[in-house]
């Protein structure tokens, strides 16, 4: 899939990063890039890690959500919160919420690793532990034991869609990918055609990952992505979609969403067959999220050849590797560019862990 049958407006959006519970004013902060910081979750297992985290979480509002937190890993939690940003900008949920009034709301997000509790997974691994060896039969009988039954609820990955979905009462068509960056915009393109085959009329789609939890960032390690420079991050992004015969104030429409199969020697192949699907001509500025120096530079030598002047936004830069969460806090970058800056189209081009190319672009004005 490349170019989309009609554009679809964008309504609303949602995010919360290193720079806060905001997307409005992302591209700003990406000028004034900051440095990484020694990591507060990583403090423990890999001190001195420097990354780009989020400060402080939302304080839960009731009873409700507060014992709702207990079963959540941090990603659900800033899925969560992005959630929550992106109903209330739309209004979509007035609170108190009215029943039923999300049920055509579709939700489509890219999940990363399960990222449970340390303390509970510790004591699950503990006890199913036989001679130095793990144990199939004592993880089923004194393993599961060890821990809360509701802990599945906190590292299965899935649920960092379905808390969201659980909570804010959205009753439309759902899925969640797996991503390292490819299955973040595979959401984006289910979310947009849902909509354009009119199985439901509004849908959320985006991304919410953490890299600084201990046993994602010790697999990174050991994969030797850090050696070669990849800076933890985490957040969450969501954008509202509508149906293009809605009446809606849009923030913009999207109306490019592609995914090329890829490897790093073959990236350049893949920007240059993908660039007879869009008008390089009505690009006004490029946002990238590329994992590290490899990509990196070949989508910056792809813009400088094909996109000449156009200034470009790098978000791993500026707010990390949030592996799932990449792509989605790029396409809020190129959302608040539309709006603080007047421009006509944004293109959005992330490259993640798992080699893939993810092409997107987005446009003000109206539906044609």
């Amino acid at each position: 899939m490349a170019a989309l049958a009609r554009p679809v407006p964008i309504v609303g959006a949602g995010a919360i990063s290193a720079h806060g519970l905001e997307w409005r004013g992302l591209s700003q902060a990406l000028r004034s890039r900051c440095e990484p910081m020694p990591s507060v979750e990583l403090a423990a297992s890999h001190p001195g890690t420097r990354s780009f985290e989020v400060k402080a979480l939302s304080q839960p509002e009731s009873a409700i959500e507060k014992r709702a937190r207990l079963l959540m890993s941090r990603s659900a939690i800033l899925a969560s919160m992005a959630t929550d940003a992106a109903l209330r900008e739309t209004g979509w949920h007035p609170l108190p919420r009215r029943q039923g009034e999300l049920e055509n709301v579709g939700f489509y997000l890219g999940v990363g690793a399960s990222g449970g509790s340390v303390a509970e997974l510790t004591a699950l691994l503990a006890a199913s532990v036989e001679s130095r060896e793990l144990s199939l039969t004592r993880f089923g009988n004194q393993g599961l034991a060890a821990v809360n039954p509701l802990f599945a609820f906190q590292l299965m990955n899935n649920f960092t869609l379905c808390h969201s979905a659980i909570s804010h009462g959205t009753q439309g068509p759902n899925a969640a990918f797996f991503s390292r960056g490819t299955g973040t915009v595979v959401a984006l393109l289910e979310a947009a055609y849902a909509i354009l085959e009119d199985d439901c009329g509004r849908a959320l789609a985006g991304g919410a990952d953490s890299a600084v939890h201990c046993v994602t960032w010790a697999e990174l390690v050991r994969e030797g992505w850090s050696e070669r420079g990849l800076v933890p991050g985490e957040g969450a992004a969501l954008l509202a979609l509508a149906h293009p015969d809605a009446p809606s104030g849009a923030l913009g429409f999207l109306d490019h969403v592609s995914v090329r199969a890829c490897s790093a020697q073959t990236v350049a192949l893949a920007l240059a067959s993908a660039q007879t699907e869009f008008d390089c001509s009505s690009i006004d500025a490029v946002v990238l999220a590329p994992w590290g120096p490899p990509a990196r530079d070949l989508l910056h030598c792809f813009v400088q050849k094909s996109l000449p002047g156009r200034p470009v936004f790098d978000v791993e830069l500026a707010l990390g590797e949030s592996l799932a969460a990449s792509p989605a806090l790029a396409w809020a970058v190129a959302l608040d560019l539309l709006g603080s800056e007047a421009l006509r189209r944004v293109l959005i081009l992330s490259c993640g862990l798992d080699g893939d190319l993810g092409i997107v672009a987005i446009r003000a004005g109206a539906a044609r």
